[in-house]
């Protein structure tokens, strides 16, 4: 049984079953007004010519995103399939987690302790998520936002398990090639996407639309780069001032310098090379006045892709986001 705190708490006060999944009291009036279609989460899966079920979760992740997590696969569960208790969720929780009585750890079926500090030490372990998703039998991982949730190297290592747990978001590939800002530059102008100037902007792949897998050679994704000082001043000329120099794995307002004339770039590129050691380096020119506005795809393994609603991120404080503002309205849809 999931586990549950006062009424008071979870705003569990209208729901007329108490033993109700928490978080559907918004959308469901009573259990009564759900057909129950399915006899079970398996006959369900194979209705819809699934492969494997999914019913063990392990989350690893706390805060927001876990409650997130938790409450929104329990409501679409309960009101899909018309089964109580269909998904089981098992989250990490640290020493500082389980003193503070986070809300998350109430909402879990389980909970197994890890040890505190750093994510390193907990939610953003590679192989510690991979042990206790082995230990605990669980079919998939929800890595949700931040910790070890964009590292390729979790998707890798859950598919060596015995069990080959799913890992609930994108492919190891997809991780590497977007989460790579110049790979995914140069797919982008390949695929004919108007791209700002760059050191990279004549470096493009070829046929790109009748290619079923991409692969940037290397010797290709090198000449995007920029090695030295004086391949950086080269390019800079190149691309024009002011201008931007960016580490392809930079990201949290780290790997990032502006540079506003050739005089100060030798040392914009030095503090780069110091603060992301031995990523690749690019130069891309300065986009004043300009909004920050993504688009987030939802992709499955059949092929099948839609666009769900943008979000306006230009609300900055050092290069990171402090307001994602959605659907955006800077921008006509």
């Amino acid at each position: 049984q999931p586990l549950t705190t006062s009424s008071g708490r979870l705003g569990m006060s209208d729901l007329p079953n108490t033993n109700a999944p928490v978080g559907v009291s918004d959308t469901i009036d009573s259990k009564e007004d759900i057909p129950l279609k399915w006899d079970s989460l398996e006959h369900y899966v194979s209705s819809h010519g699934g492969n494997r079920v999914i019913s063990r979760i392990l989350v690893a992740s706390n805060g927001v995103a876990a409650v997130k997590c938790i409450r929104s696969m329990r409501k679409w569960a309960y009101s899909e399939l018309g089964i109580e208790n269909a998904l089981q969720f098992i989250c990490m929780a640290t020493p500082e987690d389980l003193a503070a009585n986070a809300e998350y750890i109430l909402l879990a079926d389980e909970v197994t302790e890890v040890p505190g500090g750093p994510n390193s030490n907990n939610y953003a372990n590679v192989e510690l998520i991979a042990d206790i998703a082995e230990r605990k039998n669980v079919d998939a991982v929800w890595a949700g936002w931040g910790h070890a949730s964009e590292n390729p190297q979790l998707p890798l290592r859950l598919g060596q398990t015995s069990r080959q747990v799913v890992f609930l978001g994108p492919g190891a590939k997809a991780m590497q090639d977007l989460g790579d800002k110049i790979g995914s530059s140069i797919l982008a102008q390949s695929a004919g996407v108007p791209c700002i100037a760059w050191s990279g902007s004549k470096v493009k792949l070829d046929n790109v639309e009748q290619r079923s897998h991409l692969e940037i050679p290397p010797e290709l994704y090198r000449k995007a780069c920029v090695e030295t000082i004086e391949d950086a001043i080269v390019a800079g000329d190149e691309v024009g001032y002011p201008l931007m120099v960016k580490a392809s794995e930079g990201g949290g307002g780290k790997g990032i310098r502006k540079v506003v004339c050739r005089e100060d770039l030798p040392a914009a590129f030095a503090q780069v090379q110091a603060e992301v050691l031995g990523s690749p380096i690019f130069l891309m020119k300065l986009f004043a006045g300009g909004r920050h506005l993504e688009v987030q795809i939802l992709a499955d393994l059949h092929g099948q892709v839609i666009t769900l609603n943008g979000r306006d991120c230009s609300i900055q404080r050092r290069h990171q986001k402090i307001i994602e503002e959605g659907p955006p309205l800077a921008a006509d849809p």
